[in-house]
C-alpha cells in the first residue's frame, strides 16, 4: 500500500510565502526525503494542480505525483488529456490523474454552467478521456459531450498511459471508476465503509466488465500531536462544510459517524499507525493524507516522518 500527502496542507502558511509554487515544490522534496510514495495536489482557484505537479516532478525525481482532484468542469477532455500527457512525459511516467465532478450548485454558481445529468456526463467524459490517453484521438458524440480530434496525435515518450482515478462516494461513481477508469478516490469513507461497501462494489463492477482490480486511493486525515483538543477543533472547523453535502453525508452515515472530523486520527504515533493498518486491512491500495497541518509545524514533520516509515515498510520484501 502506497502513502502520499495532499498539498498544500495549510493555505494560510502557503499564502504568506513569497513564492508559493516553489514552497510546494520544496515540500515535495521533504516528502520524498521522508520516504513518502506520492505528493498529490489539490485544485482550487490559485495555482494549477497539474502545472505544479509537472514542475515538482521535474525537480524531485524520487516521488510520484498526482491530482486529488481536478474538477472536470469547465475543462473539456481534449484539453485535460493534452495537459495530463505533458505532465506524464515530464515526470517520466509518475503521474496519476485524479478527477471529480464537483457539486452541481457550485458549478452553476461559479462558472454559469448548468451541469448535465451528472453520471451520464462523467461516463461520457471518461470514455473520451480514455480514448485520448490511449490513442491520442477521440470520436465521441455522447449524451452530454462531443469530443472529436481531426487526427491521432499521441505524445511520444508518454509511458505508461496516464492512469485516471475518479473521486467517488456513491455506487454510480464507483461503477464509473471501475468500468471506465483505473480506480477511485473515495472521499469521507471510513474503514468499515471501504471493506463492506466500496471495495466489494468496485470489484463487482470491474469483474463484470472484465477489467483489472481497480486502485482505491482513499483520502484520509490524521496528525501526530499532543494537542488533541486543539487539533480536533481545527479539524471540525475545516471539515464542517462537508457535513451537510448529500453525497458526503451518505458516506458518513454509512460509516456510522456524525461529523467528518470523527474520521480524523489525532494523537500519538500509535493512533496514526492504527488508522493506516485499519485502512490497509479494509482494502485500500493507497492512502492520500490530508489535515496533517492541524497541529504545529513540528507535529506535521512528525506525521510525515511516521507515514514515510510506514510507507517504506510496505515496500520492503
Amino acid at each position: 500500500m502506497r502513502i502520499g500527502i495532499a498539498l498544500p496542507t495549510n493555505y494560510t502558511r502557503l499564502s504568506a510565502t513569497a513564492d508559493p509554487v516553489q514552497t510546494l515544490i520544496s515540500q515535495v522534496a521533504e516528502l520524498a526525503a521522508a520516504g513518502l510514495d506520492a505528493a498529490w495536489f489539490i485544485q482550487r482557484f490559485d495555482h494549477d494542480a497539474l502545472t505544479v505537479a509537472a514542475l515538482a516532478a521535474r525537480e524531485v525525481p524520487d516521488i510520484a505525483v498526482g491530482t486529488a482532484v481536478v474538477p472536470i468542469y469547465p475543462r473539456h477532455p481534449i484539453t485535460l488529456a493534452m495537459q495530463a500527457r505533458t505532465v506524464q512525459a515530464t515526470s517520466h511516467g509518475r503521474l496519476t490523474l485524479g478527477l471529480g465532478m464537483s457539486i452541481a450548485s457550485f458549478v452553476e454558481q461559479t462558472y454559469g454552467i448548468a451541469p448535465h445529468p451528472r453520471i451520464r456526463h462523467l461516463r461520457d467524459y471518461l470514455k473520451a478521456l480514455r480514448a485520448l490517453l490511449d490513442d491520442g484521438a477521440v470520436e465521441l458524440e455522447g449524451d452530454t459531450l462531443i469530443a472529436r480530434t481531426p487526427r491521432s496525435e499521441p505524445l511520444h515518450g508518454v509511458r505508461p498511459r496516464v492512469p485516471v482515478l475518479v473521486a467517488a462516494a456513491g455506487e454510480l461513481t464507483l461503477r464509473a471508476g471501475a468500468e471506465l477508469a483505473d480506480g477511485v478516490i473515495p472521499i469521507l469513507s471510513g474503514p468499515r465503509t471501504l471493506a463492506d461497501y466500496t471495495v466489494p462494489t468496485l470489484t463487482r463492477y470491474a469483474d463484470a466488465a472484465g477489467r483489472p482490480t481497480p486502485r482505491t486511493a482513499v483520502i484520509v486525515s490524521g496528525v501526530v500531536t499532543a494537542d488533541v483538543a486543539g487539533a480536533r477543533a481545527r479539524a471540525e472547523e475545516n471539515m464542517q462544510p462537508y457535513a451537510t453535502i448529500p453525497a458526503y453525508r451518505a458516506a458518513l452515515d454509512r460509516e456510522g459517524v456524525h461529523h467528518p472530523a470523527d474520521l480524523v486520527a489525532i494523537g500519538d504515533e500509535q493512533v496514526l499507525a492504527d488508522q493506516v493498518a485499519a485502512y490497509r486491512e479494509a482494502g485500500a491500495t493507497e492512502l492520500i493524507y490530508t489535515q496533517t497541518a492541524i497541529g504545529s509545524p513540528d507535529d506535521e514533520q512528525r506525521t510525515w516522518k511516521l507515514l514515510g516509515e510506514l510507507a517504506a515498510s510496505f515496500r520492503s520484501p
